[in-house]
């Protein structure tokens, strides 16, 4: 816990602070298979014995690491709502155009500013690790995004020839590749060419056909 009069985490807290700070960072770069609990250790400068009391297994460590990191997503998102809340911004009085908007450019600055949780969640093999808690936060965190693409194909705002989940694994597919792309060196991405990606992606995913 934090201090109420020093401000300050514990000396547990920290640990675990560290721990899974190191391990976000090993698994954003290595996979989950690529990590190992001694890579862990050595990273985060901690003992077996204070990184099992916190975390039996490294199944349990990635469990806890991804739900950091999904939170994070969330809070991106839909900063100072709650999920579900008529599904955030999405539920919002706006154009469809400034809705998308919205959506673009918060997940790119989580992108940009919370690289190493961007890196992580955009790995493909957490199926293999995910317990009930995390299964449950994951269908949490897209439930809002979903209702609020619904509601709008409910309205006739945009395209409905395309299922909502579809429509979002998309746009989260193109933002995925245009980083992963930007990393390895093949691609710049200044906000003119993120502004074009958008503006593409709307007009073929959201806008509706008599535009």
């Amino acid at each position: 816990m934090v201090s109420a009069q020093t401000g300050k985490l514990s000396r547990g807290e920290k640990t675990r602070r560290d721990v899974l700070e190191a391990a976000l960072a090993l698994f954003a770069e290595r996979g989950f298979s690529g990590t190992t609990i001694p890579d862990v250790m050595a990273r985060a400068t901690v003992g077996a014995g204070s990184l099992y009391r916190l975390f039996p297994s490294k199944e349990a460590l990635a469990n806890a690491v991804f739900r950091e990191a999904k939170r994070r997503l969330m809070a991106r998102l839909d900063p100072g709502e709650r999920p579900g809340d008529r599904g955030g911004f999405l539920g919002a009085q706006g154009s469809p155009r400034d809705v998308f908007e919205t959506l673009w450019w918060r997940l790119v600055r989580f992108a940009r500013e919370d690289t190493l949780a961007f890196r992580f969640l955009e790995l493909q093999d957490h199926i293999t690790y995910l317990d009930g808690e995390s299964r449950q936060l994951e269908v949490s965190s897209a439930a809002p995004l979903y209702l609020g693409m619904l509601r709008l194909q409910d309205a006739g705002l945009i395209r409905n020839d395309m299922r909502p989940d579809a429509m979002l694994a998309l746009i989260w597919g193109a933002l995925v590749g245009l980083f992963k792309n930007e990393r390895l060196g093949y691609v710049r991405l200044d906000d003119a060419t993120l502004r074009a990606a958008a503006d593409s992606l709307f007009t073929g995913l959201i806008r509706t056909r008599d535009e």
